[in-house]
């Protein structure tokens, strides 16, 4: 079992959590999710403060087929941000699960977790 399988969950919005374990999270877009936009060539990064409530849009991913809103998996405030994404947001692309992540937030419900998709879960939701 690999670690995205058993470390990360999902919503069905496709973006994906990484529990970090300290009471924050990871976040960023599924591997399904940046195949589907193409090239990514944008990133709106939110800000370091915000916060965030999980089902509504707090980032931007623009691509040269679409921009789509990302979606809060989780609530909480964001703390830190991937800037290294302002200069290189094909780190999505190239690697959606560890370089191309874009928040980490300070959980304020980490029970909402619970209420993620695991991977199982959610490769079987995007092949319906």
């Amino acid at each position: 079992m690999s670690a995205i399988e058993k470390d990360y969950k999902f919503a069905p919005s496709h973006e994906w959590v990484k529990d970090n374990g300290d009471g924050t999270a990871t976040v960023g877009i599924s591997q399904h999710a940046q195949s589907l936009l193409g090239d990514v060539v944008f990133v709106e990064l939110p800000e370091e403060g915000d916060e965030t409530t999980a089902g509504e849009g707090f980032s931007l991913v623009e691509s040269v087929k679409a921009a789509s809103d990302v979606y809060a998996p989780v609530s909480g405030e964001v703390i830190e941000i991937n800037e290294e994404l302002d200069d290189s947001p094909e780190l999505v692309n190239e690697s959606a699960f560890t370089e191309g992540w874009i928040a980490k937030i300070k959980l304020s419900d980490p029970s909402e977790l619970d209420k993620l998709l695991n991977f199982d879960a959610y490769n079987e939701a995007i092949e319906d």
